[in-house]
């Protein structure tokens, strides 16, 4: 691996946190100032950083622009945007699209909701694995023995009293996504919102992106987000369609 890049990147990562000074990037990739500085002059040429006042640094445009021209490329996001923001726009809730990749689900596209309270959550952000439903049945496609391994390795951090906490009993919650073909997160995430997510199948009839659709307790309780299961389902059925599915019946 090039030093050099490995530096950069490192730099670009913590910028991502928020501006930071010289000495402090410095500190955190163990060189001189001098050498950080030349990294940074670099990274400023490409638009990657950019000076934010006299001390610090911060993340420059061009990381923006390449995310949203690689958000762009994604066939999915703009196959299924009109089926999504059309669930969206009836219900006003939040709607979500996420892609499994690299052992990560991923968050691709968000439509906030229309209410007041809004959560928080933005597209390229990680959904955790054991306590969302759009992970649940993303992984909840994947072979049994990939399944158990993903299990095996999570590191179940409890957010809510709610939230699935050993292996045994996350297995028996992608089983029963599997069977049902939808996912439930009964507040498991945030003890104050509860969402429901469906498969996105491509031609194959592989999970290519779940959609779910995210609700504040405040505003509907758990019978009357289930309530909405057929829409969520009808939504996830059409954008499938668009991305190549063929129903069965």
């Amino acid at each position: 691996m090039s030093q050099s890049l490995d530096r950069a990147l490192t730099l670009v990562g913590q910028l991502a946190t928020g501006p930071k000074t010289l000495d402090e990037l410095s500190v955190v990739i163990e060189v001189h100032k001098s050498t950080t500085l030349r990294l940074l002059r670099t990274l400023e040429s490409h638009r990657f950083v950019q000076r934010d006042g006299v001390h610090h640094y911060r993340l420059g445009t061009a990381l923006f622009d390449l995310a949203n021209r690689a958000l762009e490329e994604r066939d999915v996001r703009r196959t299924v945007e009109p089926a999504l923001r059309d669930l969206n726009a009836r219900f006003g809730y939040t709607v979500h699209l996420a892609s499994y990749e690299g052992g990560e689900v991923i968050y691709i596209d968000k439509y906030d909701s229309t209410h007041p309270m809004r959560m928080y959550s933005r597209i390229g952000r990680r959904a955790p694995l054991h306590c969302t439903g759009v992970a649940k049945v993303l992984l909840a496609d994947l072979p049994h023995a990939r399944r158990v391994e993903i299990a095996e390795s999570i590191e179940y951090t409890p957010l809510t009293a709610n939230t699935i906490t050993d292996p045994r009993a996350f297995l028996a919650e992608l089983d029963r996504v599997r069977e049902q073909g939808y996912a439930v997160d009964n507040a498991e995430h945030e003890d104050f919102i509860h969402c429901v997510a469906a498969p996105i199948r491509g031609p194959r009839g592989e999970v290519v992106a779940a959609v779910s659709m995210s609700v504040p307790k405040v505003l509907l309780d758990y019978a009357g987000l289930l309530a909405h299961l057929p829409d969520l389902l009808a939504t996830a059925r059409a954008a499938s369609v668009e991305c190549g599915w063929t129903p069965r019946d």
